[in-house]
């Protein structure tokens, strides 16, 4: 597995490293020791599936609140997202801010999103799929989002026709 530090402290892409021959191909997607060694969590609580229907859903932006604040481990395992990770610890120096990566089933690639930062994506495919590895236990009581389209945090969606839960649409204004 290759690791590649993003601009916000802590998020990395995650690509995988492929033995390809005639058959096709073998390539690991978690790896307890090269986590590890890159000083990242290695806890895994629970793995969960999003399935979405069509082009356009936008599930987030998301996180859990201490004490049970949450790891993620994302991959596009069917379709593609264009996925938003966006940093909300006050002591960050990337605080407030964005950064997205286009996730597919043809690139393999996962994002490692560390505690405190705010997940959430935009399907680009119809009948996409996404894979989580996630630290902690869900807590219903500590789930926590900010609105996707709050203009404190001005993120760039790709244009189209979306479909959003209420819950999404209704997180109050962001207040530093």
């Amino acid at each position: 597995m290759r690791f590649t530090p993003l601009r916000l402290p802590g998020a990395f892409v995650i690509d995988r490293t492929p033995a390809e021959d005639e058959r096709g191909f073998f390539a690991r997607t978690w790896c307890e020791e090269e986590l590890a060694e890159h000083g990242l969590c290695t806890r895994i609580s629970q793995c969960s599936i999003s399935f979405n229907h069509r082009r356009g859903t936008l599930r987030g932006m998301h996180f859990q609140a201490l004490p049970h604040a949450e790891v993620k481990i994302v991959r596009c395992t069917r379709g593609s997202i264009f996925d938003v990770l966006l940093d909300l610890r006050p002591t960050s120096p990337t605080y407030c801010q964005w950064i997205a990566e286009e996730l597919t089933e043809e690139n393999g690639r996962q994002l490692y999103i560390p505690e405190g930062v705010a997940h959430g994506f935009q399907t680009m495919a119809d009948r996409t799929e996404v894979f989580y590895q996630i630290s902690q236990p869900y807590v219903p009581d500590l789930a926590r989002g900010v609105r996707w389209n709050d203009p404190a945090f001005a993120i760039e969606w790709p244009d189209c026709e979306r479909t959003i839960s209420l819950r999404d649409r209704q997180y109050p204004d962001f207040e530093r």
